[in-house]
This record gives C-alpha cells, sequence and structure tokens, in this order.
C-alpha cells in the first residue's frame, strides 16, 4: 500500500516551473529519501504533501485521502518539519510543545506523557525551560522535530532536518528517525546531503529541474551503474577545449562505459569502467598519448554517481549552477535600481 501517491505534479511560480509532472509513490513504513540540489523542486513536493500549497495541476493522495479535497484530514495524520525553523522567542521549549499539543487536541494526561517522553528522548531537559529566542541552532531543530512528533503522526515530513547541525546533533536525529521508521512510521525525508540519504533511505528518489530522474534503494542505484568510479586529471587541463580532448581519447578504451567532464573539480574526468584491468589501458592509453596523469583514482559507486549518470553533472555542480544563478540574479536587480 502506498502512503503517499503523488500524480504528475505541475506546480510554477510565475515564469518558473518548479514541477513539471513529478511522481512519487512511498510504501507504509517506508524510510523514504529525496535528494537533490537547492532549487531541483523538493522543498516545493514537501509542502504540496503538507497541504501548505496547492499544485497547477495533478493528484495527492496520503493515507488513502485526498489532499487537495480533504486537507483538514491529511493534517491529523502528517508531522512536518520545515526546512525554516519558525519558534517563537518568547515561549519556552515546553510551552511551545504544550501550545502544539493543544492545537491536536491531546487531553491533559496524553499531553504532559507525550511531551515528557519527548524531553527525555531528544536530550532537551536542560534547556527545555528557557525561552526559545536564547537557543542555539541545533537546539531549535530539536524542539521542531519534537513539535513534527507530538500527535504521533503516521507519516513524518522533514525537509533538511540536520542541516547546520554538528555531528553529534545530527547523529541523535539519525538514530530518532530510524527507531521511529521501526515502529511503524513511514518517514519522507529531502536532503541534499549524499550520506545521510544514503544512511537513512530505504528507498530513495533523486529529483531534478522539477522531475523525477531515479527511483529505488540506494544500492540498487548504485549497482545499475555496472562498473567502478573513475577519477582522472592530467596536468594539461586548464580549460573545456583541452578536457574534451582527452575525453574523446579515454572513450575508445575498452570497458569505459561512461566519460564526463567535472568542472567543478578543475576539468577532471568522471568515467564508469566495467573492470579493474581497464584502469591499466586507461593510464597507457593516456601515457601513449603523451600527457601527463596527474590523478587517477578508482573508488565503488556512490550516490553521486548515481547523480553524474542520471543528469551529466555532479551534485556539486548543481550546487554550483544554483548559486550562481541567484547571484546573477541579485547583482540584475541591484543594477536595476
Amino acid at each position: 500500500m502506498h502512503v503517499i501517491d503523488t500524480q504528475e505534479l505541475v506546480k510554477s511560480y510565475g515564469p518558473v516551473k518548479a514541477l513539471k509532472g513529478l511522481n512519487l509513490q512511498i510504501p507504509k513504513g517506508c524510510l523514504y529519501g529525496l535528494l537533490g540540489p537547492n532549487g531541483a523542486g523538493k522543498t516545493t513536493t514537501l509542502r504540496i504533501l503538507c497541504t501548505l500549497l496547492a499544485p497547477d495541476s495533478g493528484k495527492v493522495l496520503i493515507a488513502g485521502i485526498n489532499a487537495l479535497q480533504d486537507p483538514r484530514s491529511v493534517r491529523k495524520e502528517i508531522g512536518y518539519v520545515a526546512q525554516e525553523v519558525a519558534i517563537d522567542k518568547i515561549l519556552s521549549g515546553r510551552e511551545l510543545l504544550q501550545l502544539q499539543a493543544d492545537l491536536y487536541h491531546l487531553n491533559n494526561l496524553e499531553k504532559e506523557d507525550r511531551i515528557n517522553k519527548l524531553i527525555a528522548r531528544l536530550q532537551m531537559s536542560e534547556w527545555i525551560d528557557r525561552r526559545c529566542g536564547t537557543y542555539s541552532g541545533g537546539m531549535k531543530r530539536k524542539l521542531d522535530l519534537a513539535a513534527g512528533l507530538i500527535h504521533k503522526p503516521k507519516v513524518l515530513i522533514l525537509d533538511e532536518p540536520t542541516v547546520g547541525l554538528d555531528i553529534e546533533s545530527r547523529s541523535s536525529i539519525w538514530q530518532l528517525i530510524k527507531e521511529l521508521r521501526d515502529q511503524g512510521t513511514t518517514i519522507l525525508i529531502s536532503s541534499h546531503y549524499l550520506e545521510e540519504i544514503e544512511f537513512l533511505s530505504d528507498r530513495m528518489a533523486i529529483i531534478d529541474d522539477g522531475r523525477v530522474i531515479a527511483e529505488g534503494s540506494p544500492e540498487h542505484l548504485k549497482q545499475e551503474l555496472g562498473g567502478d568510479r573513475v577519477t582522472l586529471k592530467v596536468r594539461e587541463f586548464s580549460s573545456q577545449d583541452e578536457s574534451e580532448k582527452v575525453k574523446q581519447l579515454v572513450q575508445s578504451v575498452e570497458g569505459v562505459r561512461q566519460v564526463v567532464v567535472n568542472k567543478s573539480q578543475g576539468y577532471s574526468l568522471n568515467l564508469v569502467i566495467e573492470k579493474e584491468e581497464v584502469l591499466n589501458r586507461l593510464r597507457n592509453k593516456v601515457l601513449e598519448a603523451e600527457y601527463q596523469v596527474f590523478t587517477l583514482t578508482q573508488s565503488r559507486p556512490s550516490l553521486d554517481d548515481v547523480y553524474l549518470q542520471a543528469t551529466g553533472r555532479t551534485l556539486m555542480d548543481a550546487e554550483l549552477a544554483v548559486s550562481t544563478q541567484r547571484d546573477l540574479k541579485k547583482e540584475s536587480k541591484q543594477s536595476m535600481r
């Protein structure tokens, strides 16, 4: 049974199309990851699932409920932790959790029991009665997560839940997320951290430019690449033209399945090879052409390689492209003033 089922979601912000026919089917009790760069459509998708945003077209079912026709019923079934933490600075953390429990109409006994258990589980007892305005980023993240869990939702939706956290806090939240999954909660988590999605997810989808471009378990997606990853760089790489010449050279080596120029790493080449002995043939081919090998490394496939295979660029390249576009827009607006 699919607890979350979206069909052909389309959403635009003016001339910008954030979603272009996005489909997701998430089984009950699954810890499902959404991986993609900033601007890929992850947050828009989650806000639609949480009934905070309406799509231009498409269908959304949450626990069998049509989210577009009956958003009130859907909200009873889900917990949502947004990317941007919005917490009242005057209330204490305990008061905020009490308010959240009241909004879900929990009785006093049930309310206090759940609040006390969440405080203990997230290790918040030392600071929970201080005003929220004094909290660090990690404290706010934990409190926000507790607020999303107060009513024991069947579906928990997390948008970049560990962004900006230290390693210890991140590890603690990862452990809690896995425990919730083991207790039967269906969890949808979006992130641009490769290791987070790979560690947590039973299944995952890679989103790029408003569409799902790959879907499956992390291990299955890596196995589909059919070989190891090789990174090659020669000293002569100084431009796109030079890297393209070497790309054409190594593409002729038997056993090389894919070659992509990686601009974010100084015009290095990312390759997928079928067998280990291909590495020696590759090295000899480059040396015969009188190029000096600067870097030649081999590794097992990663989710970044899966993203590279699907889009022709690394996740870092995608992040840099989005960042550059935002900077250009800011400069354009400032120049028009």
